[in-house]
C-alpha cells in the first residue's frame, strides 16, 4: 500500500486498513487530522496549495493537515502534519471532529488549534504561499479566493474557529 489508512464507519470505529486511494475511490470513510494555526497575536495562518498537487491545486486553505496513519490518534496526526508541512513542533489542542462528506470522499475530520510562535519552514510540495491574517482579512479571503471546500465546511460547522483569540489585530498584506 502506498498510504495505508484506517477505514472507519459512520461512528468512527475502525473496520480495517486500506490504501487511502482505495478509500477515496470506494467512498470509504477514513481519518483526517487538521490544525488551525494562530500566531501569538491571534492571527490565522492561510496558505495556498501548489498547482501541481492532485487534490485542490491552487486552492487556499486555513487548515494544515492530512490523513492519520494507522494506529495514530487525531492529535498525533495533527502534530506530525505540522512538523511535515510547516517544520514546526508545537502542542495541538483538539477542538472537534465531524463526519465530513468531503468534496472528494467522506472522512472523519479532526480539527485542532495551535499557537505557532516559531518561524515556519513550509514544505514547498504542500504549500506554495502562506501568510498570517486577522479576522477581517480571513473573511475577505474566504469571499474572494478559491478555498478548499472541506475547510469552508469545517468553518461553517464551528464558526468561532475563525475569530482570532487576541484582541489586538495587526495589518497583514492580503494573500496573492
Amino acid at each position: 500500500m502506498r498510504e495505508p489508512v484506517e477505514r472507519v464507519d459512520e461512528q468512527d470505529r475502525v473496520l480495517g486498513v486500506v490504501d487511502r486511494d482505495e478509500a477515496i475511490r470506494n467512498g470509504w470513510p477514513h481519518r483526517i487530522a487538521t490544525t488551525v494555526c494562530r500566531d501569538p497575536q491571534g492571527r490565522v495562518l492561510v496558505h495556498r496549495r501548489p498547482e501541481h498537487v492532485s487534490r485542490f491545486p491552487g486552492h487556499y486553505d486555513w487548515l494544515i493537515g492530512g490523513a492519520a496513519e494507522v494506529g495514530e490518534s487525531y492529535e498525533e496526526a495533527a502534530a506530525r502534519e505540522l512538523a511535515e508541512e510547516l517544520g514546526v513542533r508545537t502542542r495541538v489542542r483538539f477542538v472537534f471532529k465531524f463526519l465530513c462528506r468531503g468534496a472528494i470522499s467522506p472522512y472523519w475530520l479532526g480539527v485542532h488549534e495551535a499557537v505557532v510562535a516559531e518561524p515556519l519552514t513550509p514544505d514547498p510540495s504542500a504549500i506554495a504561499w502562506h501568510g498570517w491574517v486577522g479576522e477581517a482579512e480571513l473573511g475577505e479571503a474566504l469571499r474572494t479566493k478559491l478555498f478548499v471546500p472541506d475547510g469552508v465546511e469545517a468553518l461553517r460547522r464551528r464558526p468561532g474557529l475563525s475569530a482570532p483569540s487576541a484582541a489586538r489585530r495587526q495589518p497583514t498584506p492580503p494573500p496573492p
